[in-house]
């Protein structure tokens, strides 16, 4: 718990970041940051998704919508957590010298997905209108 709490303040305080190591080169930083920008992309595409399945699919029954709905609200919140996560142990891995950090997120987020769409593919296909 206490390694977790670390690395929830490291998210707010980048000053601690860079006093670790040497500074990397800066187009490194950049990279990192571009790839962070681009999870919240998707963290965000993600609950634009699910707010619009919720608000727009209403010819489904209610059960199959909110399920869709929240899988992919649920994703877009793990997905902006992983993005600033991710950028700061990458961040702190460079200054060190060590390798950058390994996720299974991609993996997660990609099964988020696949059973969002399996379950509207299913429901289109079974006819699932609206009670």
């Amino acid at each position: 718990m206490r390694q977790a709490w670390g690395a929830i303040r490291l998210w707010f305080s980048p000053q601690r970041v860079r006093a670790e190591g040497a500074t990397p080169d800066y187009r490194f930083s950049l990279a990192n940051e571009r790839t962070f920008l681009a999870w919240l992309r998707t963290a965000l595409a993600l609950v634009a998704g699910g707010i619009a399945v919720d608000q727009f699919l209403t010819d489904l029954r209610w059960g199959i919508r909110t399920t869709i709905a929240l899988l992919l609200l649920v994703a877009g919140a793990l997905c902006a957590i992983r993005a600033v996560n991710h950028w700061a142990m990458s961040e702190r891995a460079m200054r060190r010298g060590e390798d950058l950090p390994q996720s299974r997120f991609p993996a997660v987020l990609a099964v988020f997905t696949v059973v969002a769409s399996v379950i509207v593919i299913v429901a289109v296909l079974l006819g699932q209108a609206g009670d």
